[in-house]
């Protein structure tokens, strides 16, 4: 595990882009937190780095989003915040997804059995004393456990 304190939204940010460097076809980032701790911002520094769209949207009521890459692979931007139920997982290709996309996924709770072998998990807390900073802690599973240190 590695932790990154992160002061304010801007270095949430800054953070994202310098993962998205690190990030190719068949990685899976796992964003967890609260509300309101940067999920979605984090994402946001993702996509801009990787895809240029500057102004994304939360796909917290279309759950999924995807982005083409320069490459000709995809980014999927999945919010599975509304998802009740792990069945309803299939009816949105995830899965597939997980084989050869870079994937962010917010609520990855929601995937149960689900959850890929090789994953990023970053886990978004509200540092304590300050409304803006977070801490960011990242663990990794699979190919994932010796690539976080280079981030």
């Amino acid at each position: 595990m590695r932790s990154v304190r992160l002061e304010n939204p801007a270095a949430t940010y800054s953070f994202a882009q310098r993962l998205a460097a690190h990030l190719g076809a068949a990685d899976v980032i796992l964003l967890t937190g609260d509300l309101g701790t940067g999920k979605t911002t984090l994402a946001r520094g993702v996509i801009s780095a990787l895809c240029g769209v500057d102004d994304a949207p939360s796909p917290t009521y279309t759950i999924v989003q995807t982005y083409d890459l320069p490459d000709g692979g995809e980014l999927w931007h999945a919010d599975l915040y509304r998802i009740e139920d792990a069945s309803e997982l299939e009816e949105l290709g995830l899965e597939d997804a997980f084989d050869m996309a870079v994937c962010l996924v917010e609520w990855p709770d929601r995937l149960g059995e689900h959850l890929p072998p090789d994953r990023l998990e970053i886990r978004l807390e509200t540092l304590e004393g300050s409304p803006t900073g977070r801490e960011a802690r990242l663990t990794g599973f699979g190919r994932w456990e010796t690539r976080i240190d280079d981030i």
